[in-house]
């Protein structure tokens, strides 16, 4: 495919699978074999379903097993493999209502999971209303659905004995409909996205989470995700450097380090709506803040205090400069 098509053109080509491995990706995408660039890897989001069930079963995130995962496929890939990087896609719900909290700490949250994504090695991916921390749309009643999958669900699980409140639960969580309502674009009818009649109604908070909301807003999530691309074509670290996770069992954080030829950047973010307390270093560490989604000057990674779904970058000084 790659002789026939892809090498008469100037592309990048991606491969998607679900059942990929560190060990099996090289077979799709190791820089030797001319056949693909890059692949996908889906393991991070299968963890907020019951083992060996359907995505509609779910389960509360294990934030030590997700980082596992993340742990893996940074430091296990081989060097000829190149890695992707990816919150939310068309077939999956948006990562902000997934894994952080649309209600209460919506902006905090997108930011965090943003910073935490793009601070890894590889490739990162930002699907359409990502950005502007875009959030899964509030089906009430199954005439609002439109994918076959969530219609079929509904059927089948109702003759299961399912309630009709644990089936909206698990669409509204997991459904791919999610993920695929028209772009909100302004505060106007149907999010400015068309003057006609769009086939999927718009989210009901575009009049809040819209395109040029996000671009009057220094602080809005937009920012946040412009800054991190001038990031990483400014720091060769963020491409090439090693990774190494930091407080790997703890329940609620989620750090690591970055290192490139002398140089160390530390990345820490709180998963909960909670303040935590902890400790990345065992002595007060001189830093330089590069990154963060709460205005603060310092970080003391010897005794740190996280606000709820606080994310920050900093690159470690020598304690002898």
């Amino acid at each position: 495919m790659r002789r026939e098509t892809f090498e008469h053109y100037d592309v990048m080509t991606v491969g998607e699978s679900w059942v990929v491995t560190p060990e099996t990706a090289p077979l799709f995408a190791d820089e030797s074999s001319k056949e693909l660039n890059m692949m996908f890897q889906f393991e991070h989001l299968m963890l907020d379903e019951q083992p060996n069930t359907s995505k509609w079963q779910l389960k509360s995130l294990d934030l030590p097993e997700f980082k596992q995962v993340f742990n893996k496929w940074q430091t296990q890939l081989p060097e000829t493999t190149w890695n992707s990087l990816f919150w939310n896609n068309h077939d999956t719900p948006r990562v902000v209502s997934r894994f952080g909290d649309d209600q209460n700490f919506r902006v905090e949250s997108a930011k965090m999971l943003a910073i935490l994504l793009h601070m890894m090695k590889g490739t990162p991916y930002i699907y359409q209303g990502e950005e502007i921390g875009m959030t899964n749309y509030p089906i009430q009643q199954i005439d609002q659905a439109q994918d076959i999958e969530s219609l079929n669900l509904y059927e089948e699980k109702l003759a299961e004995g399912w309630t009709e409140a644990e089936i909206m639960e698990a669409i509204n969580a997991k459904g791919r409909d999610n993920a695929r309502t028209p772009m909100q674009w302004t505060a106007d009818q149907n999010g400015g996205f068309t003057d006609g009649e769009p086939w999927m109604t718009v989210n009901p908070n575009t009049s809040e989470v819209n395109v040029q909301a996000a671009l009057d807003d220094r602080q809005s999530v937009f920012y946040t995700y412009q800054k991190l691309i001038q990031l990483r074509k400014e720091h060769p670290i963020i491409v090439k450097g090693t990774f190494k996770l930091l407080l790997k069992n703890h329940p609620q954080i989620f750090a690591y380090e970055r290192i490139f030829e002398g140089e160390t950047w530390i990345v820490a973010a709180n998963f909960s709506p909670e303040t935590i307390h902890c400790s990345l270093t065992e002595t007060p560490t001189p830093n330089i803040p590069m990154i963060a989604n709460y205005d603060r000057s310092e970080y003391d990674l010897n005794e740190l205090t996280l606000a709820p779904y606080e994310a920050f970058v900093v690159k470690v000084e020598s304690n002898e400069n």
